[in-house]
């Protein structure tokens, strides 16, 4: 694509969507080289799914982290030593908005507008992003407004007179009282609801077509996640050695054998599902055939009456304001270089990444990579130029030798350290400054940055 580079300056600066962990990573990452931005939040405040008041969060009140606090946290602001191991929804929500102030980053941001459309003047390279409050010109647009959002309902045969919902409108167990509820999916989110609606509703069931290996949230007392400085060899081993002394055959309380390799896809860090499954508050149940009016019959041929269907079945990973044509798309997913960078130029994603590890930090590695891409675009066009040759050349391997399930979910799934490796690398070659401990610690008042 022949589209120009166009340097941000205070007329066309860089455009931010969505004020989340991802859209505040990448305000602070402009801010610190003093890169002209505008963020926009459709929201009244930062947060993003943190905030269960911000429409559409798939947030629900005893939702936690699912990474540990001391492996989760922004880069150079780690997470309050008094959080929880696991920290909950609130606790995450003051600390992102902690970050934010702690960092001035506020002041950049236009709460309560809404993105309606970005589209590319491709002889000028100018962006133009259309608002419910008017439009901006702009050098580039940062999409950072997650996967969480649209989410995806599988068809299934029959009608049935009970509730049928999404997991994005669940938010607390009081919904469960006093029905027979069913959760279809087992992924971490589902597992979660799956032991509200055990504590709460007068029965409940869980459907999955897929086992999935099960990781206990503590080893010795310390949080699982923090063997990730293991080769991943290294941590498979010791989890097999120990899943038969910790999880057992989970066969026993009605879930299927696993029919991939552990880490091929991502594992339930939820011992507290299996406590349910062996005290009988929950009963396991194969994939769904079909609906009757009362309830559903399952691929065993066996039925149950029931009140609420709630599936907790992910979510399409889509960019409504960018048009369909401005991005590859592989399995419903961004095809991005590094899960970040698009083939036009102007066009990044920051939160467009499934990995096997915390998303905090990986956010701010992201967001360096392509503030240091931004202000080459500036002042060094030669290597901006460069690097633009090795996005549309160059399909690095993120899978860290992991043969990953066949799934949508899994087509743009990566690896922690082979992700973290790459990033590395590509900053080496560009002689970009790497992202060390302390890069990003100062604090100062970052609105030189920032455009009202």
């Amino acid at each position: 694509m022949s589209v120009p580079l166009l340097a941000p300056t205070a007329q066309r600066p860089v455009v931010v969507i969505g004020a989340g962990p991802a859209g505040l990573a990448a305000a602070r990452a402009l801010s610190a080289r003093g890169i002209p931005y505008v963020q926009i939040e459709r929201h009244s405040d930062v947060g993003g799914i943190w905030d269960m008041d911000n429409p559409g969060s798939p947030m629900y009140r005893s939702a936690h982290f699912i990474s540990s606090r001391d492996k989760s946290g922004f880069f150079d602001y780690p997470m309050p030593s008094h959080f929880a191991d696991y920290p909950s929804r609130e606790q995450i929500l003051t600390y992102t908005r902690s970050f934010a102030e702690h960092y001035g980053l506020r002041d950049g941001i236009r709460f309560e507008t809404t993105v309606q459309s970005v589209t590319q003047d491709e002889r000028s390279g100018e962006w133009t992003v259309t608002t419910d409050r008017g439009e901006i010109a702009a050098s580039a647009v940062i999409c950072c407004t997650g996967v969480t959002w649209d989410p995806q309902v599988p068809e299934v045969e029959g009608t049935f007179d009970g509730e049928i919902r999404h997991s994005v409108t669940y938010r607390d167990a009081s919904e469960f009282r006093g029905k027979r509820v069913l959760i279809v999916g087992l992924g971490n989110s589902g597992a979660d609801i799956a032991c509200d609606a055990a504590q709460n509703a007068d029965r409940a069931f869980i459907s999955t077509r897929r086992g999935y290996h099960f990781v206990p949230k503590h080893l010795l007392g310390t949080p699982s996640d923090q063997t990730e400085w293991l080769p991943i060899w290294g941590e498979r081993l010791l989890y097999s050695a120990l899943a038969p002394l910790v999880i057992g055959d989970v066969r026993r309380w009605g879930l299927p054998k696993p029919d991939h390799k552990l880490f091929e896809t991502h594992p339930l860090i939820n011992t507290q599902l299996l406590h349910h499954l062996q005290h009988g508050d929950i009963t396991a149940k194969p994939g769904i055939s079909r609906f009757d009016e009362n309830g559903v019959f399952f691929t065993d041929g066996s039925h149950e009456d029931l009140d609420l269907v709630l599936f907790a079945t992910g979510y399409n990973m889509s960019i409504p304001y960018v048009p369909q044509d401005y991005l590859e798309w592989k399995g419903g997913r961004p095809a991005m270089y590094l899960n970040a960078i698009a083939a036009r130029p102007g066009l990044f994603g920051i939160s467009y990444i499934e990995v096997n590890s915390s998303a905090y930090t990986l956010f701010d590695r992201i967001a360096h990579l392509i503030a240091s891409h931004l202000d080459d675009v500036r002042r060094r066009p030669s290597r901006a130029r460069r690097f633009r040759r090795m996005v549309r050349t160059e399909k690095p391997d993120l899978t860290g030798g992991i043969r990953f399930v066949g799934s949508d979910r899994h087509a743009t799934y990566v690896e922690v350290r082979a992700y973290k490796r790459e990033l590395r690398r590509v900053a080496r070659r560009m002689g970009w400054e790497q992202l060390t401990p302390g890069t990003l610690a100062e604090s100062p008042v970052a609105t030189a940055g920032a455009l009202r």
